[in-house]
This record gives structure tokens, C-alpha cells and sequence, in this order.
């Protein structure tokens, strides 16, 4: 990292800025809170006496325009992302988002061709779940023992939980954002998905709405095909009556299984595998305890060491791998619509 602090302006000064985006950036090193925005720029000042922060914008634009930051963190409504990236690439600014990249696929794409016709440029959206230090536990250590992956079973259920105290924030209330807390969670679990089995190429799914209060479906089950050829089912959604939240990843191989057991209620996630080409040849299960790491933490910093290096290549969920996460949700809602199997638009290219 550089020896001169980062300095950050906060853009968006709701809940999740003040529960998960300020204490993880004043944690970290070479790092300082800066400035801030809010549409509603009395929300803004009372956030800013929170950070200790003494600049307030009047306009987005003047975020990008003041030559005192060097990073903008972006927390707005979802479909405000082009903007803010747009005048990112006007001012050179670097800048990391929150999830789901856009509202919809066509402003996704609209961001990735921002991206990529930015070569220097660090963009990042956070999507802290690709940085969950299970995938690298699964993919490069454990996946290779159990052979060709055949097939997988991927499921996160849970209760409603009506003292969430993000249901009370109106843009989710009133999604603009496909799929409305199916693309907002969602994203996170197909970041795991995705970063152990790699993209994801045709979907077939059935969705639903359970609770008025999600604005629009919240609840999908599905039946997949992988690039790689590997098939499995992705079923999410917490808007189910009293139960406990589950949430579990199944791998089955040509020489043994892994399941991945990340239910929230466990003091630590668990792996457990065995190996063997039949029954007669399995191991005894072998279990690995994994720790949890703080993912909002890794995020930031696989951002920032890429600013200060200079370096966008460093960054880990680019534009492209969310616009991926994505689609796969608009697969998904396509394939509801169509009654069939859909493909999913412009897969991420291999890492």
C-alpha cells in the first residue's frame, strides 16, 4: 500500500454505510474517510458528524470532481451505478460499488464496456462473498480429491425475518433491480457458486413470491448446467415460515464427495469429504473447520492494494464476473417466463 493515507469519499449514507462500510474502512490501514454524499444531504451531514468527516457534496458530480479523493465508495440505489461509473471514468476516478452491479443486465453491460474501455481504471464491485476463504479451501484444495465433478446441490433457506432492518430501505422495497432480493442476495450466493464450479451456462427455474414486503419473487429453485459440462440445482430464499436457515453445497465426483456446510447457526463452517470411486472403496470422512474471514474487510483491501498499485488487474470481482452473477438471475427469470431452459448471456471468461 502507499505511505500517504487513501482518501475515500462515501457516496450513499444509509444503514449498510454506517453498520459495515465505515467501521471496515476506518479499520484498515492507509485508509481514511474522507468525505461524503447523500441525495438527501441532511442524511449526509448526520453520517458525516457520525465519521468525523467535514466535507459534504451538494452534487454527485462534485465527489468525482474534487481532486482531494482518491477513491469513491458507491453504496446508492443499484440503478444509479452507470451514473456513478460514468463520472468515474470522466474525472479518473477509482471507484468500487455495492452489489448487484445494476439494476438491470443492460446497465451491466453498459458498466463492463466502461470497464474495459478504461484500461487503467480500477473498478470493483463488492461482492464480498468471492472472497470468502472457503472457495479457495473447496476449489484448490479439496475439489481436486474427489476427481470430475459430476454434479452439485446447492441450497441456502430460511425463515422471513421481519426485524431486517434493510426491508425498511424503499428501493428494496420497491425493486428496480431485476429480481428484486433475488439479485440483491443472491449475487452472493452465485459468488460462491460460481468461484468454486466456475460459470454457469444454462438454467431452468421456477420463482416465487412469498412475502409483499420483498417486492417482487423471492424464492427460486432451479435446475442448472454449468460451462464445464457439470450439472446440479441452485434453490434460494428466505421469505419461508419458522425455520432455521440451512445453507449447504453438495459436490458429487467420479472419485468421492464434498459438502460444505455454511449454515449461519454453526460457531464454524464446516467441510466434510470422502473419497472413493464406489462404496466399497470410500474413505472415512475427513472434516476441515473454517474459520470465517471478514469478507467486507478483503474486499476493500484486494480494492485498495489495486489503487495503490496502479494495477486493475489485481482486483478480483470485476465488472464482468458480477455482470455474470447477474444474468444468472435474468436467466433464471427468463427461463420462468419461457417455461424452458435459458442461456446465460455473455458467461465470464475463465480465470
Amino acid at each position: 500500500m502507499s505511505s500517504s493515507p487513501l482518501k475515500v469519499a462515501i457516496v450513499g449514507t444509509g444503514l449498510f454505510a454506517t453498520a459495515t462500510h465505515l467501521p471496515t474502512l476506518q479499520k484498515l490501514e492507509n485508509v481514511v474517510p474522507y468525505s461524503c454524499y447523500n441525495r438527501t444531504k441532511s442524511k449526509a451531514e448526520e453520517f458525516a458528524s457520525k465519521a468525523g468527516i467535514t466535507k459534504v457534496y451538494d452534487s454527485l458530480e462534485e465527489v468525482f470532481q474534487d481532486k482531494e479523493v482518491d477513491v469513491v465508495d458507491v453504496l446508492l440505489p443499484v440503478q444509479y451505478n452507470v451514473e456513478a461509473v460514468k463520472l468515474a471514468v470522466k474525472y479518473n476516478k477509482p471507484i468500487c460499488l455495492e452489489k448487484p452491479i445494476a439494476a438491470n443486465l443492460e446497465q451491466a453491460k453498459e458498466i463492463v464496456q466502461l470497464d474495459e474501455s478504461s484500461p487503467t481504471l480500477p473498478i470493483s464491485i463488492l461482492e464480498n462473498w468471492s472472497y470468502m476463504n472457503a472457495i479457495d479451501i473447496l476449489k484448490n484444495e479439496v475439489l481436486p480429491k474427489i476427481g470430475d465433478v459430476i454434479s452439485f446441490t446447492y441450497r441456502s433457506t430460511g425463515a422471513w425475518n421481519e426485524n431486517n432492518k434493510y426491508l425498511t430501505t424503499s428501493w428494496r422495497q420497491n425493486p428496480q433491480h431485476i429480481g428484486g432480493f433475488l439479485s440483491d442476495g443472491g449475487v452472493h450466493q452465485l459468488a460462491l457458486l460460481t468461484g468454486v464450479l466456475g460459470a454457469v451456462d444454462l438454467i431452468s427455474a421456477l420463482t416465487k413470491q412469498v412475502r409483499k414486503a420483498s417486492g417482487d419473487d423471492d424464492i427460486v429453485y432451479s435446475t442448472v448446467k454449468m460451462s464445464s459440462g457439470v450439472i446440479g440445482t441452485f434453490t434460494y430464499g428466505s421469505a419461508f415460515g419458522a425455520t432455521d436457515k440451512s445453507s449447504t453445497f453438495l459436490i458429487m465426483g467420479t472419485n468421492g464427495s464434498i459438502e460444505f456446510d455454511f449454515s449461519p447457526s454453526l460457531p464454524k463452517k464446516i467441510i466434510k469429504y470422502q473419497t472413493g470411486d464406489s462404496a466399497q472403496a470410500a474413505s472415512a470422512k475427513q472434516i476441515i473447520e473454517v474459520d470465517s474471514n471478514d469478507t467486507s474487510a478483503a474486499e476493500f483491501s484486494n480494492f485498495f492494494e489495486a489503487v495503490a498499485q496502479k494495477d486493475k488487474s489485481l482486483i478480483l470481482t470485476k465488472p464482468r464476473l458480477a455482470y455474470h452473477h447477474l444474468s444468472i438471475v435474468g436467466a433464471a427469470l427468463e427461463s420462468v417466463k419461457s417455461g424452458s431452459f435459458a442461456t446465460v448471456s455473455s458467461p465470464v471468461s475463465s480465470q
